[in-house]
């Protein structure tokens, strides 16, 4: 251990980050506001079909439209990423999401909704980035990257609860209102955030490894992709499976429901897990577990598989994603590479969104006769 103090601030993941409240704090929250919208989909959806009229193909234009900003903003931050102090783009990106909620509780028209929540999410896909990218530099980034997936499914599943009470009393405007406040309460935390990057030691970044390590970094965001698309996949179509089997709207809701209770006890179990060293155990071990689950869809599971298998997914996911992230996150010698993650996170969820708008009111109906909610995916935001 060096003895020269260390700062905040410092990202050198060689000499250790000080991970202080404040700094994870600013990770988890932002990254769980981020996505706020498209983690609470089901809900929303609902209240867009009833209170704006809207067809499923409207409202699947709107989802996609905030899934493909978070996703955009990723272009734009390969040039700021080694230029701008990542403080002040926190600070912008906080101010244009903060007032581009504020507009879309006050429009009335479809279009300048739409243009409205493009803005929110690729001011919320910048800060996004600055999470995940912070959470590379940490000296146990598999546990940080726990907590941002824990963070954004408790605050889905919090607002699918609360959303449906709130919308019958307020409206739609209600969830921006709250977003934007909730956002407001959170600017101070931008300054945990570090000025930028800084890269690895020189000892872990020799020339005769570069060229390797470049193509690690492909595979790596190949990896990723192809996790995110097969992810999006089955947990789509899973409540249409259940439909298919023979089972109820009420038995779908309820299984979807317990399933996103097992997902943040994944999530949870992650950050317990979560090491310093690199943990090959939980990421074979969790693609072990999806195989089997989705081996149990397989056919017309009655209602017992069809449990298990959803169980055992959402557990799953959400356990090994961190792990994955951070395994990622090895090979990140400028915060870039996990930039280029949160574009390509994008990419595999947006075959989920693009038909979200007949799916998600689909599933909000489901959640509303089952009397319940249930959670999408979680980095499924971001995340998840």
């Amino acid at each position: 251990m060096s003895s020269t103090p260390l700062t905040e601030n410092a990202l050198s993941r060689p000499a250790g980050l000080v991970v202080s409240l404040r700094l994870l704090a600013a990770i988890v929250i932002f990254a769980a506001i981020a996505p706020g919208i498209l983690m609470t989909a089901p809900a929303v959806a609902a209240q867009l079909a009833s209170e704006w009229q809207l067809k499923p193909g409207q409202i699947g234009w709107l989802f996609s439209a905030e899934l493909g900003a978070m996703s955009l903003a990723t272009l734009p931050a390969w040039w700021w990423m080694s230029r701008l102090d990542w403080r002040r783009v926190a600070l912008t990106a906080g101010v244009v999401f903060l007032t581009a909620n504020l507009a879309s509780a006050a429009v009335t028209q479809y279009e300048t909704l739409l243009a409205a929540r493009f803005i929110a999410s690729l001011a919320g896909g910048t800060l996004m980035i600055l999470c995940i990218s912070c959470a590379a530099g940490t000296p146990n980034p598999s546990r940080v990257y726990a907590f941002w997936v824990l963070g954004q499914l408790l605050l889905g599943m919090l607002g699918l609860l609360a959303l449906p009470g709130l919308f019958a009393t307020f409206g739609l405007k209600v969830v921006y209102l709250i977003l934007a406040a909730i956002m407001l309460c959170c600017l101070p935390l931008v300054s945990a955030f570090p000025p930028r990057f800084q890269p690895l030691s020189v000892s872990r970044q020799q020339p005769s490894t570069a060229l390797w390590r470049q193509a690690l970094a492909v595979l790596a965001v190949l990896a990723v992709l192809t996790f995110y698309i097969s992810l999006s996949a089955v947990w789509t179509f899973i409540g249409t499976i259940g439909s298919a089997a023979g089972l109820s709207p009420t038995q779908v809701g309820l299984v979807l429901a317990a399933a996103t209770v097992c997902g943040i006890i994944g999530a949870g179990g992650a950050a317990l897990r979560g090491t310093r060293r690199a943990d090959r155990l939980p990421v074979w071990l969790g693609y072990g577990l999806l195989i089997v689950s989705v081996g149990l869809l397989i056919g017309q599971p009655l209602l017992v598989r069809y449990a298990i298998a959803a169980l055992l997914f959402k557990f799953t996911w959400t356990f090994v994603l961190p792990f994955i992230l951070a395994r990622v996150a090895g090979l990140d010698n400028s915060g870039r590479l996990m930039n280029s993650i949160n574009l390509v996170i994008g990419g595999g969820m947006l075959g989920k969104e693009a038909p979200l708008g007949p799916g998600s009111y689909e599933i909000a109906c489901l959640f509303r006769r089952a009397g319940l909610c249930g959670g999408g995916s979680g980095a499924e935001g971001g995340a998840g």
